[in-house]
């Protein structure tokens, strides 16, 4: 007899970034998330953060949650060890490709994003079925925008 499914509830999801007013900005202002709460961590005072987040200690960074709706992101702007890498650039890479929303209408939607630190990323714009287009975040990150 197989054992039941554990009760599993969505929590949020971690997105590293360069510049956390930017990323704010791009998510509050642009998207219209809300932050949520804010935690100054360190692995000096918090033993086996580094760990926990696969860094070379010591880690010093801020948790800056922000929620939509039931969405929750936690940005994660490391102070030490500083952000390294790039961000998923094909949807065909693995890993977390890219985030989606859906809006009124793309192209206002893409226009405002913009405004606040956002970059379309060419040759994204088509209509399979759907109107979409991908941008780019502050930091590079995919964000989809669909009509709906």
């Amino acid at each position: 007899m197989l054992e039941a499914i554990p009760v599993v509830r969505p929590s949020h999801l971690g997105l590293c970034v360069s510049n956390l007013d930017e990323s704010l900005r791009f998510y509050c202002d642009g998207l219209g998330f809300t932050p949520a709460g804010t935690f100054e961590l360190t692995s000096v005072e918090l033993a086996g953060l580094d760990g926990s987040l696969e860094v070379d200690g010591p880690a010093v960074l801020t948790s800056q949650f922000i929620t939509l709706g039931d969405l929750k992101i936690e940005l994660l702007a490391f102070r030490d060890p500083p952000p390294h890498g790039q961000p998923s650039l094909v949807r065909n890479q693995r890993g977390l490709t890219h985030l989606s929303f859906l809006v009124d209408d793309v192209d206002t939607a893409a226009e405002r994003l913009t405004e606040y630190g956002g970059a379309i990323v060419d040759g994204t714009r088509s209509k399979p079925g759907i109107d979409i287009v991908f941008l780019a975040d502050p930091d590079g990150v995919r964000v989809e925008l669909m009509a709906g």
